[in-house]
């Protein structure tokens, strides 16, 4: 175990890491996707599929419906894949987003029909390729090794609907000052949001109109604590915060929806909130969000929207959650939902009224048609939204629209595989991004490995031809050379709310170009990556991990990046992201600890420089994704005697 000891100190204090420079009013609709999901058992002996409250049997395929307002989503296909056991034959659903097998039109300007997922031409125009001829078949489920020699390689274009059902489940909570007596305890508003990847449980919260809180609370149905969470002194607002390691009894009750969050405080007068954890479909395509409080004290009122814009027109679709607005002793009571400007001394822009009751307080609308200042606004976090009663003694909440708010953090692995034209040139860029509620995005980019001259960084969307990239934002003007690469960074004042609702949906892009690629000879996709609790990527840049870093280098189309870090008691915490790796490099991955990081096939005899980093003794927690976009996360607990 000294041993072992030595080569984690060594590694952490004096070994050299490749130097890259990183600075730092209609009704209420009755059934609404904010509802919880009850999912219908299939019949006795059926093997099947459950999704979306429907039962679909083997081998059925369908687009999912996430109801009002946002309705079927034409771009994603699921289907009921059979699976065998030793036993029996069960089913499991597979999604995946068909907008990238979209074929292209033989025309110069296609529209989109309604109720379509690809541009057709007008007028009765022909297409190059029938669009049902795409999706005959099992085929287009499964990635195809020769699809990453194409010319034209965009696999890597996968977006949150991708996210296949039983990988990941997601969460809200509203919590407000509790009612079980005569005065609230608290003033405070927050929103949680949870998310269940196997054995364990990520959340992020914000709060409003109370102190710091201390701690969070998580209870079962009766009154029993289940997990607490001591809250750190941060200089950020969002609560970080994961429970590792779940009881399996734990993990139904949450997809029960049988455990509540509390958020207390400690300093000065004790206040806490609560509010039950429950599953919303609205969360699947959510990328704008708003807290609503009340300017009266202790008024034990709340809410929370949730929104998103249409794919092709500018609808601000959103989902309100409230709480003690309407008091129980009423039945029912009109409200009205408004739109108002901070720039225009809260001028009304939209009013829509919707009658509600305090047993079913929650409705979906949508503002249709927003023009250029309102999408301005709502870009700068400049919007907000208020509901109010009617009567002589009017309630009110209200709050700004902001930029969906999380701990993940939007990074991006740049390979020379993911290319327009895709190559093995052994390099690596990787890039981190944060959205600020003012509608600023703060970039840092680093480029290593690449054998000419880079003379362009762009944010780019999917291109809509092959031969024409879409460019957003150019970043070169930020760029500082160095050898073999250079760095990047600064901040976008200017982001369009359009384009904020793609990068929270995971459908922009960062290009390296470079003197002898002028199409680009790095390109990763940039996507939201889950808090696990490491929170080195929080505060530093990833270390670069590329075949030209290997000793002799090599020529390779995958890259990745990694935060490691190694705390008071001599725990190693690691986070790797590899881009690039075909099929045939899956079974040989292995993540070992050396001088340099390495992605790389090794024979046996070059062991004396490195360490495979689960060899170590002690305790691992280990999420591993099966897909293009490969990602190993690890927090590897390691103890010894001295």
């Amino acid at each position: 175990m000294e041993t072992a000891r030595a080569l984690l100190l060594c590694w952490a204090t004096s070994c050299a890491w490749p130097a890259v420079a990183a600075a730092t009013s209609r009704l209420k609709s009755p059934a609404l996707p904010i509802l919880s999901e009850r999912e219908p058992l299939p019949s006795k002996g059926v093997s099947g599929c459950s999704f979306g409250g429907r039962f679909y049997s083997l081998q059925d395929t369908w687009h999912p419906d996430l109801g009002e307002p946002f309705g079927i989503m034409h771009c994603v296909k699921c289907i009921c894949e059979p699976q065998r056991s030793k036993r029996k034959v069960y089913g499991k659903v597979s999604c995946k987003n068909i907008k990238q097998d979209c074929p292209e039109p033989n025309c110069d300007d296609p529209v989109l029909q309604p109720g379509h997922c690809c541009k057709s031409c007008p007028n009765g125009e022909s297409d190059r390729q029938p669009m049902e001829t795409l999706f005959d078949g099992y085929e287009y489920f499964q990635e195809k090794e020769g699809d990453l020699q194409k010319s034209y390689n965009d696999r890597s274009y996968l977006s949150s609907e991708d996210m296949t059902p039983g990988e990941r489940t997601d969460f809200v909570a509203l919590l407000t000052g509790l009612q079980d007596s005569w005065m609230p305890t608290s003033s405070g508003v927050a929103r949680a949001r949870f998310t269940l990847t196997r054995t364990s449980l990520s959340f992020s919260i914000t709060s409003q109109r109370m102190g710091q809180p201390s701690k969070v609370v998580l209870i079962n149905s009766d009154g029993s604590t289940v997990f607490e969470y001591r809250v750190p002194r941060t200089d950020t607002d969002v609560i970080c915060g994961v429970w590792k390691n779940m009881l399996k009894s734990h993990i139904q009750q949450v997809q029960a929806e049988q455990i509540r969050v509390s958020l207390v405080t400690a300093s000065g007068r004790r206040e806490e909130i609560q509010g039950k954890i429950i599953k919303h479909r609205a969360l699947f395509a959510e990328t704008f969000s708003a807290t609503l409080t009340s300017d009266k004290e202790h008024a034990g009122m709340g809410g929370i929207a949730m929104l998103t814009l249409s794919d092709t027109e500018n609808n601000l679709h959103f989902i309100l959650i409230l709480q003690g607005l309407i008091k129980p002793t009423h039945t029912g009571e009109w409200v009205h939902t408004l739109l108002q400007s901070e720039s225009r001394l809260h001028h009304l822009l939209r009013e829509m009224r919707a009658n509600i009751t305090s047993y079913d307080p929650d409705f979906a609308e949508v503002f249709t048609d927003l023009n250029s200042r309102e999408l301005f606004w709502l870009s700068r976090g400049q919007l907000q939204i208020a509901v109010e009663t009617e009567g002589n003694d009017p309630n009110q909440i209200s709050g700004f629209i902001t930029g969906r708010k999380s701990c993940d953090t939007l990074q991006s692995v740049m390979s020379s595989s993911e290319a327009l034209t895709p190559g093995k040139t052994g390099a690596v860029g990787s890039a981190i991004l944060h959205l600020h509620d003012n509608g600023t995005l703060h970039y840092q980019v680093q480029v290593a490995g690449v054998a000419s001259k880079v003379i362009g960084v762009t944010i780019e969307q999917k291109p809509q031809r092959r031969s024409k990239r879409s460019v957003l934002y150019d970043l070169t003007d930020a760029f500082s050379p160095s050898l073999g690469g250079g760095h990047a960074q600064g901040i976008l004042g200017r982001v369009e709310a359009r384009h904020i609702h793609m990068l929270l949906q995971n459908e922009l892009f960062i290009n390296t170009v470079t003197a002898t690629h002028p199409d680009g000879e790095l390109r990763g996709q940039i996507h939201s990556l889950l808090y696990g609790g490491l929170d080195a990527r929080r505060h530093e840049m990833p270390f670069l991990l590329a075949g030209q870093f290997v000793s002799p280098p090599v020529w390779t189309s995958a890259a990745g990046h990694a935060w490691v870090s190694v705390d008071e008691q001599c725990h190693l915490h690691y986070e790797i992201v590899v881009n690039g790796l075909s099929k045939s490099d899956d079974l040989t991955i292995n993540a070992h600890l050396h001088g340099l990081a390495e992605i790389v096939d090794m024979d046996d005899s070059s062991t004396n420089h490195k360490r495979l980093l689960t060899g170590f003794y002690g305790s691992q927690v280990g999420y591993y994704t099966d897909s293009c976009n490969r990602k190993i996360c690890f927090a590897k607990s390691y103890s010894g005697e001295s």
